[in-house]
């Protein structure tokens, strides 16, 4: 599992980076999600990784 933490704004970025971030959960700065460590969302986290910080989480 990993956390995906919001920490810069997307205002001014292009309207694909603004749907990826949409789509990652993440509405506002310092809103977080908790997702599966998957391709996909790797992928995703590549295109907006200037706008993200990314931890790993342990399950319980």
């Amino acid at each position: 599992m990993i956390k995906i933490t919001l920490v810069k704004s997307t205002i001014g970025e292009q309207k694909a980076v603004k749907e990826t971030v949409a789509a990652l959960g993440l509405t506002k700065i310092r809103t977080f999600k908790v997702c599966e460590d998957t391709a996909s969302v790797r992928g995703m986290i590549r295109k907006v990784r200037h706008l993200v910080k990314v931890e790993n989480v342990e399950q319980a």
